[in-house]
């Protein structure tokens, strides 16, 4: 792997906008939750029924913010789905979720390391 530039900390530099970061551990979730169809916040929350409702609003918002959710409002029923951008990490997500799987047991054992 070669050496990092030093202007990839630069405030402009592309590597800030890296969708992996999200800044929110329930974003994938929710993105994988919302490839199938436009889900309410209540149909989100049945599934991800182990977050708050703060967290789900925050990944939710999020998500808007880079641009991966879009909300749509009609009435009093508010609904989200993936924008163009949003579908087109699936693919991405989609290979780090088999990673993490392959990968699982090597995962637990460096995260709880067992005492000889």
């Amino acid at each position: 792997m070669s050496r990092p530039e030093h202007d990839m900390f630069d405030e402009l530099c592309p590597s800030s906008f890296l969708p992996v970061r999200m800044g929110h551990k329930w974003a994938p979730l929710v993105m994988r939750l919302l490839e199938a169809a436009p889900l309410r916040f209540g149909e989100l929350r049945v599934v991800l029924h182990r977050t708050s409702p703060k967290e789900l609003t925050r990944a939710l918002r999020v998500l808007e913010r880079d641009g991966f959710v879009s909300r749509a409002t009609a009435g009093r029923a508010v609904t989200y789905e993936l924008t163009p951008l949003g579908r087109s990490l699936l693919g991405p997500l989609k290979i780090v979720y088999e990673w993490t799987s392959t990968h699982w047991d090597e995962l637990l054992d460096a995260r709880d390391p067992v005492e000889a």
